[in-house]
């Protein structure tokens, strides 16, 4: 699996599309279940909570 490297500019005004937190949110899961913290059982909730935890911290940063 190829990492990416994020280039930062100094500018933070940026608007974070809906696919760029969608793709965050699973590599976030994707690392709960390497590590034993994500069962079948337990993965929709824990999405959800992740996404949603993801695209807050994003849009409220839109603001200022």
């Amino acid at each position: 699996m190829g990492k990416q490297k994020i280039k930062t500019t100094g500018h933070h005004n940026r608007t974070v599309s809906d696919e760029t937190i969608f793709k965050v949110s699973k590599e976030i899961i994707v690392k709960f279940i390497e590590v034993g913290r994500l069962t079948p059982a337990n993965f929709d909730d824990t999405f959800k909570r992740v996404y949603t935890s993801v695209r807050e911290t994003v849009r409220s940063g839109e603001d200022s």
